[in-house]
């Protein structure tokens, strides 16, 4: 038969390069290289207005990058597929494996389905370094704790597969498709708050090159104790890129790896490659156990008493708490779509340490804000931070936001940026103005209460109620 055809429908691989279904798919005589918005099957987990920007700027870039002809649809993915496929004669059907739950479920009732039609359907891995289904404990039980999952079942498994080259992908389709389009996805909000993402980002592949070369040569040397300083670019920021596919692991992974003959990276390329490792881990977490974004990791976690104030979440979520380096992550979150991960630590902890209140608020709120919000990463992280996920953090070890603003922002640099009202505080009151003497704050020009909120909790009280509050719970379940 002459002039086969293919699909290969874009993800989160949103990529030429090493894009192992797109290579596939390109050995054929006409590729339709397609794209679908599907808010129908995702439900509750539809992408939040943050990631809706990325989208729609990534899908942009890679619309170029196929010279115009990505095919960009909305709706259910089984009948736009079919469709396509009836109308074009499609004898080929590949995409790179996502691993939410919702989207495995999908996937497979898609495959199954033309299987049934004779059409051959293949899934590749372009998104993970290592298989959820091929790391498990002697025992064959899933690993539950990092270290041993990374360092016995990961890094004793095979290497990651090395990166391909951009595909050719010359034999685009040359006949008139009709789709949707870009703007019919409706990505981007009606209100401009998204204006300050735009002096952040490059959303898109050449973006996601640029700001790993840019690491690579600036950041990684120092990066294992340069990472926990937010106002220093020490940090990768490749984690949309990557959630959207436009750089893979794989490609992350070896050329982080070519820097390995650099004097004194050991230790920095180690911990970075190990955070490629816990992205990993949180993947595997959603896989074998998919109900991670909504229920306790630990099921201890169940009888917690959390707290409902809306008033407490709503003036974190604005970054009004009185306490300056919380403050400050929340408005980095809401002006840039990101937060430095030594914030998220701190805020995350705040939020349900000192307000007690439940970790799926504090989930839910990154979903929609952040331009890297992954529902693997989100979950396991917010979990690890309110001690109720896998490894996490001990119930009693409660991040404290003045002594973290003195560590790992001493000079108040990045405070300072995003709580712009406290610019004259002295560095040794700036992460409790409260504490500072009135004739140091009014010549600050700062009235607490009215140019910057008074502390919502006392630091020592919320402490003291949030350790009796997991005292508590420890004890009924040994009941």
């Amino acid at each position: 038969m002459q002039n086969k055809k293919s699909i290969h429908w874009f993800r989160q691989d949103l990529r030429i390069k090493d894009n192992p279904s797109l290579d596939s798919a390109s050995q054929f005589d006409s590729l339709l290289p397609i794209y679908i918005l599907d808010d129908t099957n995702s439900e509750e987990f539809s992408m939040g207005a943050a990631s809706r920007w990325w989208l729609y700027h990534s899908l942009r870039t890679l619309n170029e990058s196929l010279d115009g002809k990505l095919l960009i649809y909305k709706g259910d993915p089984s009948k736009v597929l079919e469709q396509l496929a009836e109308e074009h004669e499609i004898s080929y059907i590949s995409w790179n494996r996502c691993y939410e739950p919702w989207r495995i479920k999908r996937d497979k009732e898609i495959k199954q389905d033309f299987e049934n039609k004779e059409i051959k359907v293949e899934s590749f891995g372009g998104s993970l370094l290592w298989e959820p289904w091929n790391i498990a404990k002697d025992d064959g039980t899933p690993y539950r704790v990092f270290t041993p999952y990374y360092k016995k079942g990961c890094l004793n498994s095979d290497e990651p597969r090395l990166p391909i080259d951009i595909s050719d992908i010359k034999n685009l389709y040359s006949e008139q498709i009709q789709s949707d389009g870009l703007d019919s996805l409706s990505l981007l909000p009606d209100i401009d708050w998204y204006k300050g993402f735009e002096k952040e980002w490059n959303p898109g592949e050449q973006g996601a090159d640029e700001s790993l070369e840019k690491f690579l040569d600036k950041g990684l040397l120092n990066y294992k104790e340069g990472r926990n300083f937010p106002s220093q670019e020490f940090v990768s920021r490749l984690s949309p890129h990557l959630h959207f596919g436009e750089i893979s692991p794989n490609e992350v992974w070896y050329r982080a790896k070519t820097k390995e003959t650099i004097t004194g990276i050991e230790k920095s390329l180690a911990h970075f490659h190990s955070e490629l490792g816990w992205r990993e881990f949180s993947y595997y977490l959603l896989y074998h156990f998919p109900d991670l974004p909504k229920v306790n990791f630990q099921k201890k976690f169940d009888t917690f008493p959390w707290q409902k104030n809306e008033e407490f979440l709503r003036l974190w979520q604005r970054g009004e708490t009185g306490y300056p380096i919380v403050d400050a992550g929340m408005r980095e979150l809401w002006q840039t779509g990101y937060m430095h991960n030594r914030l998220r630590m701190v805020v995350g902890s705040f939020l349900v340490k000192n307000l007690l209140i439940d970790w799926r608020e504090g989930e839910r709120w990154f979903w929609d804000c952040l331009v890297d919000a992954d529902l693997a990463s989100n979950s396991a992280s917010w979990q690890w931070v309110a001690g109720s996920g896998a490894d996490a953090a001990p119930y009693f070890r409660i991040f404290n936001p003045i002594t973290q603003g003195l560590k790992f922002d001493p000079e108040g640099e990045y405070t300072k940026k995003y709580v712009p009202e406290l610019s004259n505080i002295p560095n040794k009151y700036l992460f409790s103005p409260w504490e500072a003497p009135k004739e140091v704050l009014d010549s600050a020009g700062v009235e607490l209460g009215k140019d910057y909120p008074e502390p919502i909790v006392d630091l020592k009280i919320s402490r003291e109620i949030a350790l009796e509050a997991f005292a508590t719970t420890k004890k009924k379940n040994n009941e």
